[in-house]
């Protein structure tokens, strides 16, 4: 199977870029979708007409912010919203769909916001998220997708001194966030293949960031260790555009 994850910053604004076209050379069997920006209803009209792919959607409280969604071929076994935590689940950022031989999760981690105000609420989501997958993992292996807000490592972004202690998703709390999910049990399948090679998946829109490859790595495929002989093809597609991010894949051998 191929899993796919995409922050498409705005799913209204990306189908009017080619995201048909970008599906369509993906060729996904799973889709995580991250920041929908979108109601379940705006949604479902978005991607009205688009076949051979089921959708289910997860949408905050408050609209036009955050979201997921997962595109599939393959019918769920379940499909669940959220991780069982009120005041992180009213923000639409967890979707789960649960396949036979494992449990796909699509996510949106927080941003701290500028001036790491939302640092606390962060901190406490990294916790609470990573006993959330920990659990999933006593069932069946795990593969998370998403944007999880972070640079876990200087090699993961262009400018880390510049960027240390100041920046939403480059402080040390955030990396300790994504070390202690590692550590849980997962790992990062494109730096586990690429140990040494730098790519990006989100630039800002600002200065011409992407013609730089002034970029952060903020997107990825975790897998639970013990399902990692399952994965092949890791990939970051620097190729496709329509959002501040680009789609990261790999494949499942079931």
């Amino acid at each position: 199977m191929r899993l796919t994850s995409w922050n498409v910053n705005g799913l209204r604004a990306i189908v009017t870029k080619d995201f048909e076209q970008s599906l369509a050379c993906l060729a996904p069997d799973v889709m995580g979708l991250q920041e929908t920006k979108a109601q379940e209803d705006q949604v479902r009209a978005a991607l009205f007409g688009l076949d051979g792919y089921e959708l289910f959607s997860s949408s905050a409280e408050k609209k036009g912010y955050s979201g997921t969604a997962i595109l599939t071929r393959t019918t769920p076994m379940s499909v669940q919203a959220g991780i069982g935590v009120p005041d992180f689940d009213q923000e639409g950022r967890v979707l789960r769909a649960e396949f036979p031989s494992f449990h796909f999760v699509t996510v949106y981690t927080p941003n701290s916001s500028s001036g790491l105000k939302r640092l606390p609420f962060r901190k406490a989501w990294d916790a609470a998220f990573r006993d959330y997958l920990s659990e999933l993992d006593k069932d069946k292996p795990v593969v998370c997708c998403g944007d999880l807000n972070v640079a876990h490592a200087p090699i993961d972004l262009a400018r880390p001194e510049a960027n240390y202690n100041k920046t939403p998703g480059y402080t040390q709390d955030e990396i300790d966030g994504m070390t202690a999910l590692l550590e849980a049990g997962f790992v990062d399948t494109w730096r586990q293949a690429h140990p040494g090679k730098v790519k990006y998946s989100w630039w800002s829109y600002r200065g011409g960031a992407r013609e730089k490859n002034v970029g952060w790595r903020l997107d990825y495929m975790l897998v639970s260790s013990r399902a990692l002989a399952q994965v092949d093809f890791p990939e970051i597609h620097t190729d496709i555009h329509g959002s501040d991010h680009c789609p990261v894949s790999l494949t499942w051998r079931i």
